[in-house]
């Protein structure tokens, strides 16, 4: 995903990451429950709790004078990287009133316009220090999206990133807030505008990108998993591997070199089926949504190698086969894996940067090590959304293949427009569950391209415990995959 300039207007206090910790706001995660389910047991509930990225926060000195204010750092408190982090205190949140962020029970609420307040994105927790780390190779991730409200140039965006459980506070001791204050982000996009990365304020070279935001000499790489970026029209999944392990500080090419950034999505819309996703379609946008993605290995096993991303929905109880693709020169696939990606970039004239960066395989390294779940709403200051949405490039003709991307117009998703209409816009997930291949839903099991499920109509539970579904998945290599966005670049 694209994620530039997603700006974080400005808001009641100046909005940047810091390091150390400050006493104005005390600091109180929403409490988010999820489900851990295995095929003998079921789901059984877990209690956690989500923490609001540190791009969004106040910080200050001890003296509570902005550290950083509209796009500008203050030279006094901040005359260098290493004296910036020493002196800036990072503060607690507001999540309500000022981040339009609630929670219940097992839903969280991320509105997209609260006060002057745009956007969100949120990081869901172990405990009060330290991220959840999900291992999703030969596992399930199921959840519930409602989404009806986003319209063209925004995104409701779930995600894995392969950040550090504490935030990078144990690597980096000048980074004291950790995760409890959010700290560590990186993706695949290697974005700039992340104010302090590893303990030391990114203020080199510090550009203004509009009257609240700018960039800095670094980025912050690391790879990341879309699982879900959409909106009412357009909805796409997307594997980005990097060569790099962790959080990786680049400066110069070496932010365009670690990650594969363009990724290998699955768009409905996009590999031509046009009537699946949206408004009234199969996969009904004005209704919620349950999503499940399944990430199969080469040994039916979490220490197998990647080889297939899966993907099925679930509406009024009856399971929802991924749609087909269907343009010029790709053959039939419904699900990500190397050959997949491999024809769609053929078939687009791309060049094949996913398996320049070890496609699948590399992928699969960085769930192995263990990632972040994020989740988020922004708008794109960059292009408009128009990646995920609309006809892009705009310069290409729409009737090539993989150029359309969705109906919206190519003058659609400009920032001032969704935000001044974004009143009432919101996205709302719920039920998270993860585990064994088959154990998060009950319903039909995935069927290859040319093929016929078992099932079709079987309801799916929302209970605190479930009894785990009996279903038959193929483990076998993959056939399909996919290609896409993705990213972080401009999240302020």
């Amino acid at each position: 995903m694209l994620k530039s300039a997603a700006l974080l207007s400005a808001s009641l206090f100046a909005i940047v990451k810091g390091q150390g910790v400050g006493t104005n706001q005390a600091e109180t995660h929403p409490s988010l429950s999820w489900s851990k389910c295995t095929k003998s047991g079921g789901c059984v509930s877990t209690a956690g709790s989500v923490v609001l990225d540190a791009n969004w926060r106040w910080v200050h000195n001890a003296a509570f004078t902005n550290c950083y204010t509209g796009n500008t750092w203050d030279k006094t408190i901040c005359p260098d990287p290493t004296t910036c982090a020493a002196n800036c205190q990072l503060d607690g949140a507001a999540y309500s009133s000022t981040y339009g962020i609630t929670s219940s029970g097992n839903a969280l609420t991320l509105k997209f316009i609260t006060g002057s307040n745009v956007g969100s994105r949120v990081y869901l927790m172990a405990s009060n220090t330290a991220y959840q780390m999900f291992k999703p190779l030969n596992q399930e991730f199921t959840f519930t999206v409602d989404l009806s409200t986003l319209p063209c140039g925004l995104n409701g965006a779930l995600y894995f990133s392969e950040m550090a459980a504490d935030g990078g506070s144990a690597a980096h001791p000048t980074n004291k807030a950790g995760a409890q204050y959010g700290t560590g982000y990186c993706d695949s996009q290697c974005p700039h505008d992340i104010k302090f990365i590893n303990g030391a304020a990114n203020m080199l070279n510090w550009t203004a990108t509009s009257t609240n935001s700018g960039t800095g000499m670094y980025g912050s790489c690391c790879s990341e998993m879309d699982i879900w970026e959409a909106n009412s029209v357009a909805a796409a999944y997307t594997p980005h591997p990097c060569s790099s392990t962790g959080l990786l500080e680049c400066s110069g090419s070496t932010c365009t070199s670690t990650c594969d950034q363009p990724g290998c999505d699955f768009n409905s819309y996009r590999w031509g089926d046009t009537s699946f996703y949206g408004p009234g379609k199969t996969v009904d946008t004005t209704k919620p949504i349950t999503v499940v993605t399944q990430f199969i290995t080469s040994t039916g096993t979490a220490t197998g190698t990647l080889s297939e991303i899966r993907r099925l929905y679930i509406q009024n109880g009856v399971t929802i086969q991924n749609s087909v693709t269907n343009i010029p020169g790709l053959t039939t696939y419904n699900s990500i894996s190397d050959a997949f990606c491999k024809a769609q970039k053929a078939a687009t004239g791309d060049t094949d940067s996913f398996e320049s960066y070890g496609g699948m395989a590399q992928m699969g390294q960085a769930m192995a090590r263990g990632m972040v779940l994020v989740l988020s709403i922004w708008d794109d200051y960059a292009v408009d959304m128009l990646w995920l949405d609309s006809d892009y490039p705009t310069t290409a003709s729409a009737t090539a293949p993989g150029v359309a991307r969705g109906t919206c117009a190519t003058s659609s998703g400009k920032p001032a427009t969704v935000e001044a209409a974004g009143g009432s816009v919101q996205v709302i997930y719920s039920d998270i569950r993860f585990g064994d291949i088959g154990s998060t839903y009950t319903g039909a099991p995935y069927a290859p391209p040319g093929t016929t499920s078992s099932s079709t109509t079987t309801k799916t539970g929302g209970t605190t415990t479930s009894k785990a579904p009996t279903t038959t998945t193929t483990t076998s290599g993959a056939t399909q995959s996919e290609f896409g966005q993705c990213g972080g670049i401009g999240y302020t």
